[in-house]
């Protein structure tokens, strides 16, 4: 917070009645409770948005709290060219891929150590159990749409989810991804053919 005015506070009614745009102004002036307002409003989709990339509650929990800290030193650097919704879910989307690639390498290294040590990697590879709807409320059809995510691989699953709910484009998503055009169109491809295999699957089971 160096460097940023001294200014009075908004009272608690025109934050609750306040628009985002007229918030972010105020806490871009060092107002933290009109940043809290804005906390308050938008946590739910941040969160959201970490735990359907990263299929664990802790960790969508931890980022989301990494993404509003970054949210409020970045703040200045907000120009208001798109909602502050959609900034602050650029902020989640590229922190969850952050994790995502150093778990990536993690895994590769720890599976090259057990390898150079047993040659047995499969028998000791630990067994996950993830339990993708502990603690959240869904509808039905969020439940089985859910389940389906949680089969795909990381990549598959963040290139569907940045295209169908943060209606990216693919440039911009070869971008944020790290890859091709090109892949991310085989990715999304392969990723709506096994969503489609799979809530087939989960209607015929019920």
């Amino acid at each position: 917070m160096d460097g940023w005015e001294t200014v009075e506070p908004m009272t608690e009614n025109a934050h609750s009645s306040a628009e985002d745009p007229a918030l972010v102004k105020a806490a871009q002036k060092g107002d933290m409770t009109a940043f809290e307002e804005l906390v308050v409003r938008h946590r739910d989709k941040i969160y959201a948005r970490a735990y359907s990339m990263m299929r664990n509650e802790e960790e969508a929990i931890d980022l989301s709290q990494e993404a509003w800290v970054k949210g409020w030193q970045r703040l200045k650097q907000f120009q208001g060219d798109s909602s502050f919704g959609t900034w602050m879910t650029r902020i989640i989307i590229n922190l969850c891929l952050d994790q995502l690639r150093k778990q990536k390498r993690q895994r590769t290294e720890s599976i090259e150590e057990l390898d150079e040590a047993s040659g047995g990697v499969e028998r000791q590879m630990p067994v996950v159990t993830v339990n993708p709807t502990a603690g959240l409320e869904r509808g039905e059809l969020r439940q089985k749409i859910d389940r389906a995510l949680s089969q795909l691989s990381n990549e598959h699953r963040t290139a569907l989810i940045l295209h169908e709910f943060e209606e990216m484009e693919y440039k911009e998503i070869a971008k944020v991804m790290g890859c091709s055009i090109g892949t991310v169109m085989s990715r999304l491809f392969y990723a709506r053919r096994k969503m489609a295999v799979l809530l087939a699957d989960l209607r015929k089971q019920e």
